[in-house]
């Protein structure tokens, strides 16, 4: 944090919870823990709140803290920011910012077990960085069918992983001639509307 600071780079990053921390939002969770047990729903509050440990931090900084109360307990949770309240404000920086680190770490985990990423096991750096090149350019790719091809069928939210098992790794019988590639699909696939629609709108995309 203190070298972000010094370079002029703005972070959000988690904050370990402890005693002192929880104790700053106990009415926030007090009050999350009434509506919760009232609406029968999880319920959350925010406090914005300037903190700083007793040893190891160098000045005191900007703290949200999320006061949570779900399945009957409290779960609390902190994070510490260089971004002031004027900037943003403190549920939005918790919800919109902090919490869409977890759909980019989804998306690296994509790339890494769905497309293999992380088979970089080549004897020199270039052949490993060329696999890595080859992983991100499928992963694009797929992204762009998902968004483009399969947006109005059960896999527009699907990952990549599930996509290429349910429509690209598949047995089909490939008939070439001069002017056409023919794709015969078994009669029995269960996805064949989901890529007949994906093919329909690639290709009209493509016009």
């Amino acid at each position: 944090m203190a070298w972000c600071e010094a370079n002029s780079v703005d972070f959000v990053f988690g904050l370990a919870r402890n005693d002192r921390l929880v104790a700053e939002i106990e009415g926030q969770l007090a009050r999350a823990q009434a509506e919760s047990q009232r609406t029968g729903h999880p319920a959350r509050r925010f406090k914005d709140f300037q903190y700083t440990t007793r040893k190891s931090w160098s000045r005191r900084r900007r703290v949200v803290g999320k006061a949570e109360w779900t399945q009957d307990e409290a779960n609390p949770r902190f994070i510490v920011t260089s971004l002031s309240r004027a900037e943003v404000e403190a549920r939005y920086l918790y919800e919109k910012i902090y919490c869409a680190r977890g759909d980019m770490e989804n998306r690296i985990k994509e790339c890494q077990m769905d497309l293999f990423a992380d088979r970089t096991s080549a004897a020199t750096m270039r052949a490993n960085q060329l696999r890595l090149w080859l992983s991100s350019m499928a992963y694009v790719l797929l992204c762009a069918l998902r968004r483009i091809g399969l947006s109005h069928t059960r896999f527009a939210k699907a990952s990549c992983g599930s996509i290429r098992l349910a429509l690209l790794k598949i047995g089909a019988v490939l008939t070439t001639s001069v002017r056409r590639i023919k794709i015969a699909m078994a009669s029995g696939c269960p996805y064949q509307h989901e890529f007949r629609q994906a093919h329909a709108l690639l290709t009209a995309a493509a016009r």
